[in-house]
């Protein structure tokens, strides 16, 4: 791992009751500890949204509950001292209300992205594509003159802003579209591998 920035467990603690009382479907991710060397995702439940979630990634969660999970993480000496995200998947029109909720009590702490129709993404604060592009750049020593940063969702708009070029698909929402440097056809037509096969013949 190269670098990390976790979520503390009480802003996962209070997502899982905010969760509750609204009656939608929390996720969280545990990160690799002694015992595993891939991020764990557990659901508190097998919920249609968490079967959607998947299908659409392919990851197997663990089903349990959330609070005994983060109990048990918390108190693990060798364990994470926090998660690199949560989400709630839910129904676009309730995305405000979870923000609200989040921001009201959590501030500056923490910070939130759309990166799916009905997929609401809580991080630490300092957390986001951008800065992770910015940390592999400065591994790889590549100035932003040098990296391309495509995306099509609210979560990639740091990266345009940390790379030196910015291309988003004509599917793109329409902000993510505004922010980048070029827009090329859409993902339904194969719209980047025309742009790649393009740029680099």
């Amino acid at each position: 791992m190269i670098s990390a920035n976790l979520l503390g467990f009480d802003v996962i603690d209070y997502g899982i009751d905010l969760a509750r009382s609204m009656g939608i479907h929390y996720q969280i991710f545990l990160p690799p500890n002694g015992e595993t060397r891939w991020e764990t995702l557990l659901f508190e439940r097998d919920s249609e949204e968490g079967q959607m979630y998947r299908s659409h990634t392919g990851i197997r969660p663990v089903i349990g509950d959330l609070k005994a999970e983060i109990a048990k993480a918390a108190v693990s000496v060798s364990g994470p001292q926090g998660c690199p995200k949560a989400m709630f998947i839910a129904d676009p029109g309730l995305h405000d209300e979870i923000r609200r909720n989040m921001l009201d009590r959590f501030g500056e702490r923490v910070y939130i992205a759309r990166t799916f129709p009905n997929f609401l993404e809580i991080m630490a604060a300092g957390v986001s594509k951008g800065e992770g592009l910015k940390t592999v750049m400065a591994c790889r020593g590549l100035k932003p003159e040098e990296v391309i940063a495509f995306g099509d969702e609210e979560n990639d708009l740091p990266m345009f802003v940390a790379a030196g070029f910015s291309a988003a698909p004509s599917s793109a929402k329409e902000n993510v579209r505004q922010a980048a440097d070029f827009v090329f056809g859409s993902n339904a037509e194969e719209g980047l591998a025309i742009f790649l096969e393009e740029l680099f013949g």
